[in-house]
């Protein structure tokens, strides 16, 4: 049989690829990169739906919902709702909380496989432990537990 005879790549083709993933993965001379994640541009108002959604399809309540929300970051009611109808993005949801609980700490486990106690984006934290406690609600746990009581 022929062996199949193929071609290594030129010194060209080579450079070209290395300049791509050095650009690709260059960051600030400080060495903190300076773009935010896209998350944090998301309007709270068409996340809510889902975490209601989410909640509903387990049994669980829209106003459970709002009693997570409010747990961990202080808004109720009508602020809540005029937060929603404002379609703020989650980094002013969260930067413009009433109170964000201090047991919020207490909130531990694994959200889209990243423990949560272990995110360093402040931030980011906020967003994955207001996940967290909408899936303990989804899973049946209940309210006690999930409101660090």
């Amino acid at each position: 049989m022929a062996a199949l005879k193929t071609r290594a790549p030129t010194k060209k083709a080579m450079n070209k690829t290395a300049a791509k993933k050095a650009t690709a993965t260059k960051t600030p001379p400080n060495g903190v990169s300076t773009k935010k994640p896209r998350v944090f541009a998301i309007s709270f108002a068409s996340v809510y739906p889902l975490y209601v959604q989410k909640a509903e399809k387990k049994g669980r309540t829209r106003g459970e919902v709002d009693e997570v929300i409010a747990w961990l970051t202080g808004y109720e009611g009508e602020v809540l709702q005029r937060a929603i109808e404002a379609k703020v993005d989650l980094e002013t949801f969260f930067a413009q909380a009433p109170r964000m609980n201090p047991n919020a700490a207490l909130i531990t486990g694994v959200v889209c496989g990243v423990r949560v106690e272990d995110v360093a984006d402040p931030l980011m934290q906020k967003i994955r432990y207001l996940d967290k406690l909408i899936d303990e609600l989804a899973k049946g746990k209940k309210m006690t537990s999930i409101l660090r009581q």
